[in-house]
């Protein structure tokens, strides 16, 4: 009995469960069914504007006149390309498509390129003055475009680059390289070192080194920047206002111009911001695993 009762007493007790934290209950509470629904019919009510904008575009101006889009559902037969048609015969409407497509992508083309060479070099090549140098790119960021508008809009009159495609694309890129030159030397300073020493001791010089081992690796941040300049580009309006003419106006431009008409002009607005809208978003979409891989990556390292 006293054995019995030593080992009885003697015995530890088994440690009650911890309790979960509360991160960890409103990290299990948000992962429910319940908020997977509500997330959804979120995601659904942001692209009410869009689906009514698209529905808009396929409706007569007497349908949009007399009545709201929603009453496609009940009428389909309300549907019609007639709008379309009408804006592929507007030459400004699709003359100034042409100007933003030539404006966006010698835009975004060249921040990409000139950012991930001036991001590698700030990396990992050793030149004097590379901290000061970075660090005046990186102040760069704090200055509003709004401020350089008129001294730009200047220089620009007097080599005679004002109203033309070429100044907006320059003036786009100037604004475009801090960021991508941030974005870009961070990702790029975490590729392991020893990796760019293996690639040097097979013979392969700078450029090499570049093309063949940095790239390939900063692939997602590339594309993640690549995304972003792209949308602000097609999307601006500030700088397209400011420094171009009729002739080289973008998409966003000649859209506003229309609105001064609008009564006239609605079957011919209508699908011109659709087709706005919609091409940066497939763009979005069509590199969407490489931008959340970019953000992701970002976010780990």
């Amino acid at each position: 009995m006293t054995a019995l009762a030593t080992d009885t007493r003697g015995t530890i007790p088994p440690a009650s469960p911890a309790r979960p934290s509360l991160g960890a209950r409103i990290t299990h509470a948000l992962g429910g069914p319940l908020v997977r629904v509500l997330l959804v019919l979120v995601g659904l009510f942001w692209l009410v504007p869009t689906i009514g904008l698209l529905i808009s575009s396929l409706r007569s101006p007497d349908d949009m006149s007399a009545s709201g889009w929603w009453t496609v559902f009940t009428k389909p037969s309300q549907l019609t390309f007639d709008s379309y048609q009408k804006l592929l015969e507007n030459g400004d409407i699709t003359h100034s498509l042409l100007n933003t497509v030539l404006i966006t992508v010698p835009a975004t083309v060249l921040v990409v390129v000139i950012g991930s060479l001036a991001g590698y070099a700030f990396a990992w090549m050793e030149f004097p003055g590379r901290d000061w140098w970075f660090l005046g790119v990186v102040s760069l960021l704090v200055v509003p475009v709004q401020v350089a508008l008129i001294p730009i809009a200047e220089l620009f009159g007097k080599i005679g680059l004002f109203g033309t495609i070429l100044g907006v694309v320059l003036f786009h890129t100037g604004f475009g390289l801090p960021f991508a030159v941030f974005l870009l030397r961070n990702f790029f300073a975490e590729i392991p070192r020893e990796l760019l020493e293996a690639a040097r001791l097979d013979g392969a010089g700078e450029l090499r080194l570049f093309a063949r081992v940095v790239m390939p690796l900063g692939g997602p941040a590339i594309a993640s920047l690549g995304i972003f300049q792209f949308l602000w580009v097609w999307n601006d309006m500030l700088v397209a206002l400011v420094f171009t003419k009729s002739g080289t106006q973008p998409i966003t431009v000649a859209l506003q111009t229309q609105v001064r008409q609008f009564g006239n002009n609605i079957d011919v607005l209508a699908p011109g911001a659709f087709i706005s809208m919609v091409i940066p978003l497939a763009v979005f979409f069509a590199f969407q695993r490489q931008f959340v891989s970019g953000v992701m990556a970002g976010a780990v390292k």
